[in-house]
């Protein structure tokens, strides 16, 4: 790698620029999910994967979780310890979608609202959608080492 690219990666404006569109995105994500979590359980149902026991409390936790760790990474707090969680989550959204899309089973993810009256994304952009900001949080992970605080603006 040359040593513009790798100076490039390493700015932590950057790091702030990642940190706060994954964040924001995650904190935007759970607004409808904490607003309407029966809504947001029928949708879970519909993806067809889950025990209906657990389906209540998955709609219940996944939104908040989305909350904090999409504010931890805006605040700077523990930021790759917030991209951790924001990986496994993204990863794990990432089966969910490609299990239901090789049935060929049409549903709505619920990612940034919860109204089931229509299928909203195609699977297929959901999951480039995905995997988009799995990268921004695999750079945030790996490359977030001079995080820049967005309050202080100073460095950690």
């Amino acid at each position: 790698m040359t040593n513009s690219a790798k100076s490039l990666l390493q700015n932590p404006w950057l790091d702030l620029a990642a940190r706060l569109i994954l964040g924001a995105t995650f904190i935007y994500a759970s607004y409808h999910k904490i607003i309407a979590p029966a809504d947001f359980a029928k949708l879970i149902y519909g993806y067809d994967l889950f025990p209906p026991e657990t389906i209540n409390l998955i709609a219940i936790i996944i939104p908040f979780v989305e909350l904090i760790v999409g504010a931890a990474l805006i605040i700077g707090i523990y930021p790759q310890s917030a991209a951790l969680i924001i990986n496994a989550m993204l990863i794990f959204f990432i089966l969910i979608i490609s299990i239901n899309l090789i049935r060929g089973h049409e549903f709505d993810c619920g990612c940034f609202s919860v109204q089931s009256d229509q299928i909203s994304d195609s699977p297929s952009f959901m999951l480039g959608r995905n995997i988009l900001l799995l990268t921004l949080g695999i750079y945030i992970l790996w490359h977030g080492m001079g995080h820049v605080r967005f309050f202080a603006l100073t460095k950690q």
